[in-house]
C-alpha cells in the first residue's frame, strides 16, 4: 500500500506535475490556483531543430516553456543549473501528468511524444530551495527531431462526431495493487503507417495516453516504464510495477 500512495504521489499533478515537489501531503486545490507560473512561448530559427533560453529563478517561482509538436516526434531536453534543487519536468500535450519528472531522473530527457499539441518543460526549484527563497541561473536547451505523424483525416477514416477521435471501444484494464480487473474506455487517434494514440480513462477517472507506431506501443505520457507484452493480436500495456495494465487490441489502432 506505501508503495501504490508513493506511485500515486509521483503521478498526481498538485504534487509533481503541476508545482515539481516533493511532499507526503497534497495541497489543496486552491493552493495551485494562486501558484503564478510564468509562460514562455518556445519557438525555433528557419533551419533550426534545437533552441537554448536562460533564465534565473527564485524561491516558488516556475517557469513553462511550451513549445507546439506533434505525436511521434523526439524532444531533447537539457538543463544546466547553478543551484543542484533546479529541474524541470516534461507535461505532454493535453494532460496535467509529468511523463517525465527531473527531481527522480536527472536533468536530462530524450523521449517520443505521445500526443499533438503544446509540451510544457516545468523549471523549478524544489521545495527545500524554494522555501529559503534561494535562486537559480540556468540554461535550457530544448530539441524537436523527427517528422510528427498525422492523424488520418475523417475522409478516410470518420471521426466520432464533437471529437478527434475515429474510435472507441471497452478494453480490460487493472489499476492499484489488488489486481482487481474493470473496464476502461479507450478512444483511438489514428494516425499514419498503422500509428496512433490511444487514450485510456482509468477506473480512477485518470487519462493515459499511449503512442502506437506502426502498430507497436512505444512510448506513454507517464513516467513510470512502459512494459508491452504481445497476446496474439492484444498489446498488454503495463506502467511501473504492474498497479496499471491496459489490453489494446490491434483493430482499434489500425481499424479493420
Amino acid at each position: 500500500m506505501q508503495i501504490l500512495i508513493l506511485s500515486a504521489l509521483m503521478r498526481a499533478p498538485l504534487a509533481f506535475a503541476a508545482a515539481g515537489f516533493l511532499s507526503l501531503s497534497l495541497p489543496a486545490a486552491g493552493a495551485l490556483a494562486q501558484l503564478a507560473i510564468e509562460s514562455q512561448r518556445v519557438t525555433f530559427r528557419a533551419g533550426a531543430d534545437s533552441t537554448l533560453h536562460k533564465g534565473q529563478l527564485q524561491g516558488d517561482q516556475i517557469v513553462d516553456y511550451k513549445l507546439r509538436a506533434g505525436a511521434g516526434q523526439t524532444l531533447t531536453v537539457e538543463l544546466k543549473g547553478s543551484n543542484l534543487q533546479n529541474y524541470f519536468n516534461v507535461l505532454a500535450a493535453g494532460t496535467e501528468n509529468a511523463l517525465f519528472i527531473g527531481s527522480s531522473s536527472g536533468n536530462r530527457f530524450r523521449g517520443l511524444l505521445p500526443s499533438d499539441g503544446d509540451v510544457r518543460v516545468r523549471v523549478y526549484l524544489m521545495r527545500p530551495a524554494a522555501r529559503r527563497h534561494e535562486t537559480s541561473t540556468y540554461s535550457l536547451k530544448l530539441g524537436i527531431a523527427g517528422a510528427p505523424l498525422a492523424p488520418v483525416p475523417a475522409s478516410r477514416d470518420a471521426l466520432i462526431p464533437g471529437t478527434p477521435y475515429h474510435a472507441s471501444a471497452e478494453v480490460p484494464c487493472v489499476s492499484g495493487s489488488s489486481g482487481k480487473a474493470f473496464s476502461c474506455k479507450a478512444s483511438v487517434i489514428r494516425r499514419a503507417n498503422n500509428s496512433g494514440t490511444v487514450v485510456v480513462t482509468n477506473p480512477q477517472g485518470q487519462k493515459r495516453q499511449f503512442l502506437f507506431v506502426k502498430g507497436k506501443a512505444v512510448a506513454s505520457d507517464q513516467p513510470e516504464k512502459l512494459s508491452v507484452q504481445r497476446r496474439g493480436d492484444v498489446s498488454v500495456l503495463v506502467l511501473g510495477e504492474n498497479f496499471e495494465r491496459y489490453e489494446i487490441v490491434d483493430a482499434l489502432v489500425v481499424g479493420g
